[in-house]
């Protein structure tokens, strides 16, 4: 989720903590601590000063893992107990470890998804049925807010939203799934489909979808009950071995496809110098143009001369970015 939702996340976990009557006469460092535990797992976010493909490699990776997501209550139940504030230690880990569960848990229904298995298995785990920001979610969080700052019980402020919310989720899975399978049968005699991909958009109504099959990638929109695919392309062969070589270990290229879960590559010689390799995310179609890429400039010699990753909104910033690094 957004840093906003995560906020209006942990505001509502601290409501709920001051029901808890070893906290009540501490509500400054409950809400600080609770708070802090609904952000921390995003302190990877730094990652960003130093380059995309570190960023796009390790952004909710290890922070969001199973080691992390119980390191970090720890550590801030510590800073409890090194400030001698007063709060038992005990009751403040409880809430530190629900918040940060409730991160991670949050984070895996949207298309980025997380690392939360690791090191069970370094798998990402997107399921997609919720945008990153979701208007209804922040919406309800909000109200809950208001009502709880206008003197209602923690209860009775936020436990109707939790039962709405549920339902809601449920609603989205349902959704996607109709989606999912109405979108295969509108290219189902047009190939055989080898990975689908349905997820949301910030309108309610509206989902992205993009489908592989044999032959042809086909992506497009959901508009209601009305799918439109907008872009269909021919699928290229595997880049042969001389150009797999010099790219597979550059960082750019490693990173796209650690995070990218349905992609298409195009092969071009743009001249006799330079031969180029484009992997293109087919979860990001916006305006005619796809946001997430990798593109790799490759001299005579198959040696990479310039590489690149990450969002970009139009062809001429792409080359920019590409030829600053």
């Amino acid at each position: 989720m957004d840093t906003a939702t995560h906020i209006a996340m942990g505001i509502g976990l601290t409501a709920l903590a001051t029901t808890d009557p070893t906290l009540a006469n501490h509500f400054t460092a409950t809400a600080t601590i609770v708070i802090a535990g609904s952000l921390i797992p995003d302190i990877d976010t730094v990652l960003k000063l130093k380059n995309n493909a570190t960023y796009i490699a390790n952004h909710r990776g290890i922070t969001h893992s199973i080691p992390f997501t119980l390191l970090w209550p720890l550590l801030l139940t510590l800073l409890v107990y090194v400030f001698s504030i007063g709060i038992p230690p005990l009751h403040i880990w409880l809430w530190a470890q629900l918040a940060v569960a409730l991160h991670v848990f949050v984070d895996i229904f949207n298309s980025y998804g997380t690392q939360a298995l690791r090191p069970i298995t370094n798998k990402w785990i997107q399921l997609s049925v919720i945008n990153t920001f979701d208007p209804v979610i922040f919406a309800l969080l909000l109200l809950g807010i208001i009502i709880w700052s206008l003197g209602a019980h923690p209860y009775t402020a936020f436990m109707p939203i939790l039962m709405i919310l549920i339902g809601y989720y449920i609603l989205r899975f349902k959704m996607q799934a109709w989606l999912k399978k109405q979108a295969l049968s509108q290219i189902q005699h047009l190939g055989t489909p080898i990975k689908t991909f349905i997820a949301p958009t910030i309108r309610f109504m509206q989902w992205r979808i993009a489908i592989q099959t044999d032959t042809y990638d086909y992506v497009g929109r959901s508009y209601g009950r009305n799918i439109v695919f907008s872009d269909k392309v021919k699928r290229q062969s595997l880049p042969d071995i001389d150009i797999l070589k010099p790219v597979r270990n550059d960082p750019n290229v490693r990173a796209f496809l650690n995070f990218s879960s349905i992609y298409r590559w195009h092969i071009e010689h743009i001249d006799n110098e330079t031969t180029e390799l484009r992997l293109i995310d087919l979860r990001y179609l916006k305006n005619g143009h796809y946001q997430f890429v990798a593109i790799v400039h490759l001299d005579k010699d198959m040696i990479v001369k310039h590489s690149y990753t990450g969002w970009v909104f139009s062809e001429s910033k792409l080359m920019k970015k590409l030829y600053a690094h």
